[in-house]
């Protein structure tokens, strides 16, 4: 079966849900192909909006009247038509048309949204209750399983949309086929001749509707097995059987018994239709479902090929207008195009509208997860652009992105697909441009590094006689440090006949995951046998949500990694306890910190232990500390008490910082998200996700959002819930994150609501105020507020007010009259300075036109004056000001080479030569980077003048007698 479902529920996290489709390309025989700069004048936009319709009661199915097949040859069949009569035709059968889905799913263990059912999956699940009893959308999809098809195939794609009717419990097959029949040949007027059916083996009530319902001839129903027309949701719960629609280009070729549905020259699967009628139980027992239910897809690029009659998807009028700008971009035509470059020009077009849609629900590339999806594909992208030759962005400049120009068409065809987008649009081709432009900067680099691996591979094949293979290691080289996807280097090394040693990649790329994790405050709970102490320690009982002091035993102690009983005054130790009020580091918040004390019932402590910092292992807690006093030992009790003071500011800071990601979603977008952060004492810091900084006034809406947020003075609701639960309440949950079963929800009610181990303020007043003290970028695409708030927040604005005062006192001036002062100071000193440079230049001149009588001439018939000298201290500014004067006094032609020390350490030439001297051949620029290498430096410029520095001030009387060298030897030579 071509959308094979049959692991849909199953799939594991991060891996797109692999749903196959034929892949060979079929003969463009029988095709009319549209005029290429164009589109064909029978494709036309929609004219109307869709009508909803919804009804109570079950639907029916009415007769398909002759009059009805013959209005239908008449319609608009271009793609937005297309998918606006599907949606039509179910509105008026009573589905509720609904909209497309984001493409990224709420469900965890899918990465991407890879089919139309996936919205109702908790309502086919029986997890949810119905909200309609049938509806039908066009969804955006999704698939990145196949890629290299993409482009070489004549309907593999990335993104695709996917039409669907779907019932919940309503009606059930027979109005299914029946509908499905009626859309194909009556709506969209699909000669019945060229229509096949596919059913399940033993479904024989869907082969009696067809046959005898519909009227499908028997030679044209095929019976296929459970791999192709068999649907389940996983090794147990619904399933049933399937149905699919196929359109035979070569009707002629016959209906033998022996035709093959899946021969991709002659059909093209385009409508599937899965009945989910079965619950399969542990044993593999098949039970009829209480609720029966309807889940379709329609590929509507298929059924755009099939009605606008082109000899693939690529062609259609969903995808050949983005083709036409890549091709203007070319400066090539399609016609003319070979099939390495057609390939190209599809797979361009095929990954920017993937791109485009996904960088609107808020992917923006990045190296894992969703990211790392966006990122392959516009590197993908880019490569294929530049074996193209396209070069700058078509508007210009040569060294601009010419992905954002292809975007624009895609963003301009997005109107029936996704309103948003072009609102978004901004955002979207900034993150494009960004992308392909820091991909460039190291896109030569790598492409030489890989051909020279590549190379070498194919050497040392030809000596062993081995298949040509590149190291793992190699490809991890590549992707990590010139951003490689492994993927484009495995497409690039194919080209090549060499094949990529993958085991030894993920190798290298389990390595670095360890190396990262290891560098995350990771507990180590092992000693130096290697003998694990966890398995006699129970999980530690966290109580630091409702108190800051408890009794506790003493389960455990190390010291240097090793389990002692006892451990005395001045030993820094880890401590195991069987329960504990402290906050281990986890979420971005730091640790608490506080005292542990042993007391035997007398008015002294037996011992004391300053707690620094806690780490968790799983759900052990390990508190780090000193032991102040006395002495500890496994089995005692202590009293563990958690510094209020300090805890107090932690919860203010991790409260402030939902608020902040809030009013960053309200104020510059809902993409944003977060992509890190630190809660501790002093300040808090938040990563997200945008591709510029923020504004002044951004910034200071968001602060004053903030402040609001905190006067309001509201209560927070903390409660535990089923993940499942959470998340259908609107719980924000970074992506890639692993949650329990049960989870944590904060909410700051009618602001913020997000899954969170975290401690938090009881009421938003205790935060007392928000105060942002910076903003930047960290990386490409993501951008850091810090903050404080609080007593954080007190103690920077008295801070602040001191050093304010201090300045009022040095300046004599009033707090207001400050900024006024400084930059009358600062013009006063700019001023001073320039006056002081003037000087220094007049005194270099001076200086120069006294030793201008050192110049001498080189030469017989044709003479140059020469004069290479040192100026002692002079600076750089003032040594360019003398060589000018020397060469606009001294008799052209004339060579002036000068030098000075106007610091320690440092060293100071100049050259210039006047035009005499450059039409010799002799250049400034040149010259004068040679001698300052005998300094300890370097420099250049241009041929008639020349600056350069070095580090070696003993050395420059030896390099200005090289000058003088050089230079006569060099004239002598030009002047014969």
């Amino acid at each position: 079966m071509s959308f094979s479902r049959a692991s849909l529920f199953d799939f594991p996290l991060l891996k797109p849900l692999v749903l196959s489709h034929p892949s060979s390309v079929f003969s463009y025989r029988r095709f009319v192909t549209r005029p290429i700069p164009g589109l064909s004048p029978a494709v036309l936009l929609p004219t109307r909006p869709t009508q909803i319709i919804a009804k109570s009661s079950s639907v029916t199915v009415q007769p398909v009247s002759e009059d009805a097949r013959e209005d239908s040859q008449s319609k608009d069949v271009s793609g937005d038509s297309i998918r606006r009569r599907f949606l039509d035709f179910y509105a008026s059968r009573g589905h509720k048309v609904l909209p497309s889905a984001s493409l990224v799913p709420e469900d965890p263990t899918v990465l991407l949204t890879i089919a139309g059912m996936l919205q109702f999956k908790p309502v086919f699940l029986g997890k949810v209750p119905r909200q309609v009893p049938c509806a039908t959308t066009a969804q955006r999809c999704i698939r990145t399983n196949d890629l290299e098809n993409v482009g070489r195939t004549a309907r593999h794609h990335t993104f695709f949309e996917m039409l669907g009717n779907f019932s919940f419990g309503d009606y059930f097959k027979k109005e299914a086929i029946r509908w499905a029949w009626e859309l194909s040949t009556v709506e969209f007027g699909l000669p019945a001749n060229r229509v096949w059916v596919s059913i399940y083996e033993d479904d024989d009530e869907a082969f009696e509707i067809w046959k005898n319902e519909v009227g499908v001839p028997v030679e044209r129903i095929k019976r296929m097995g459970e791999a192709d027309n068999f649907w389940t949701s996983g090794p147990t719960g619904p399933c049933g059987p399937c149905s699919e629609l196929y359109y035979d280009f070569y009707p002629e070729r016959g209906s033998d018994d022996d035709v093959d549905l899946g021969d991709d020259s002659r059909f093209i699967e385009f409508y599937n239709l899965v009945f989910m009628q079965y619950n399969k139980t542990d044993d593999g027992l098949l039970e009829p479902l209480k609720q029966k239910n309807i889940d379709t897809g329609l590929g509507l690029e298929r059924i755009a090929q099939i009605l606008q009659k082109v000899p693939n998807n690529y062609e259609t009028d969903l995808i050949y207008p983005i083709i036409a700008k890549v091709l203007e971009l070319a400066n090539i035509s399609y016609d003319s195009a070979d099939e390495k470059a057609k390939t190209s020009l599809k797979v361009i077009a095929d990954h920017i509208r993937a791109v485009v849609y996904l960088i609107s629900d808020g992917v923006v590339p990045s190296n894992i997860g969703r990211g790392y999806v966006v990122r392959r594909l516009i590197r993908r992208a880019v490569r294929k652009g530049k074996s193209l030759g396209i070069n700058g962005d078509g508007k210009g400049s040569l060294k601009g992105a010419f992905l954002p120009t292809v975007a624009e068409k895609v963003i301009e065809m997005s109107t029936y697909i996704d309103s948003d987008v072009k609102q978004k649009s901004p955002r979207i081709l900034e993150e494009i441009r960004q992308e392909e432009l820091h991909f460039k900067k190291t896109l030569e680099r790598g492409e030489k590094l890989l051909d020279q691996k590549l190379q070498d591979a194919l050497s040392t094949a030809d000596k062993t006689e081995n298949k040509p293979c590149l190291s793992g290691k190699d490809a991890f080289i590549l992707y990590d440090t010139y951003g490689f996807p492994v993927e484009i280097t495995a497409e690039v090394a194919e080209e090549r006949g060499v094949s990529i040693d993958m085991d030894g990649f993920e190798v290298e790329m389990e390595n670095q995951r360890r190396q990262s994790q290891a560098a995350h405050n990771v507990v180590k709970l092992t000693v130096e046998d290697d003998a694990d102490i966890t398995k006699d320690i129970d999980d530690t009982e966290f109580l630091g949500y409702d108190s800051l002091s408890a009794r506790a035993v003493v389960k455990s102690l190390l010291v240097g990694g090793k389990p002692v009983i006892r451990v005395s005054e001045g030993s820094e130790v880890e401590i195991l306890l069987d329960r504990t009020p402290f906050y281990a580091e986890s979420g971005g918040q730091i640790a608490d910190h506080g005292f542990m004390y042993v007391n035997s019932g007398g008015n002294q402590d037996d011992a004391v232990v300053e707690v620094s910092d806690v780490q968790k292992s799983l759900k052990i807690f390990v508190h780090k500390g000193i032991v102040k006093s006395g002495a500890l030992e496994v089995g005692k009790e202590v009293e563990a008490a958690v510094d209020a003071d300090l805890r107090q500011r932690a919860k203010v800071h991790h409260t402030a910082t939902h608020l902040l990601q809030s009013a960053l979603k309200k104020v510059v977008g809902q993409e944003t998200s977060q992509a890190g952060s630190l809660v501790a004492f002093d300040r808090l810091r938040f990563d997200f996700n945008f591709n510029r900084p923020l504004h002044d006034g951004e910034l200071e809406e968001i602060e004053c959002l903030i402040n609001k947020w905190i006067g309001d003075a509201t209560r927070l609701e903390t409660k535990v819930l089923p993940l499942a639960d959470a998340k259908k309440a609107g719980a924000i949950a970074m992506f890639g994150e692993k949650y329990d079963d049960e989870v944590r929800v904060v909410e700051v009610p009618g602001v913020s609501m997000e899954l969170c181990g975290g401690t938090h303020v009881g009421n938003t007043a205790e935060i007392r105020a928000f105060k942002i003290i910076s903003e930047q970028g960290i990386a490409s695409g993501i951008r850091r507020i810090e903050a404080v708030a609080g007593e954080a927040f007190i103690e920077y604005i008295n801070s602040r007010d001191s050093q304010m005062k201090r300045l009022c006192s040095t300046l004599k001036v009033k707090a207001e009259d400050v900024t006024n002062r400084v930059e009358n100071l600062l013009e006063e000193l700019r001023t001073a300075r320039k006056e002081a440079s003037d000087l220094r230049s007049k005194a270099a001149v001076y200086r120069a036109s006294v030793i201008s009588n050192k110049a001498f001439t080189v030469g017989t018939s044709q003479t140059v004056r020469v004069l290479v000298e040192s100026m002692d201290d002079t600076d750089a500014d003032s040594l360019k000001s003398a060589a000018e004067h020397l060469v606009s006094t001294l008799e052209e032609p004339v060579a002036v080479v000068l030098g000075s020390c106007p610091d320690k350490d440092k060293v100071s030439l100049v050259a210039a030569f006047s035009p005499g001297v450059v039409s010799l051949g002799v250049q400034a620029g040149k010259f004068i980077g040679s001698i300052a290498k005998l300094c300890g430096g370097g420099g250049g410029g241009k041929p008639n003048f020349a600056q350069a520095g070095g580090r070696k001030p003993e050395n420059l009387s030896s390099a200005l007698e090289k000058a003088r060298e050089e230079l006569v030897a060099t004239l002598s030579e030009k002047l014969g």
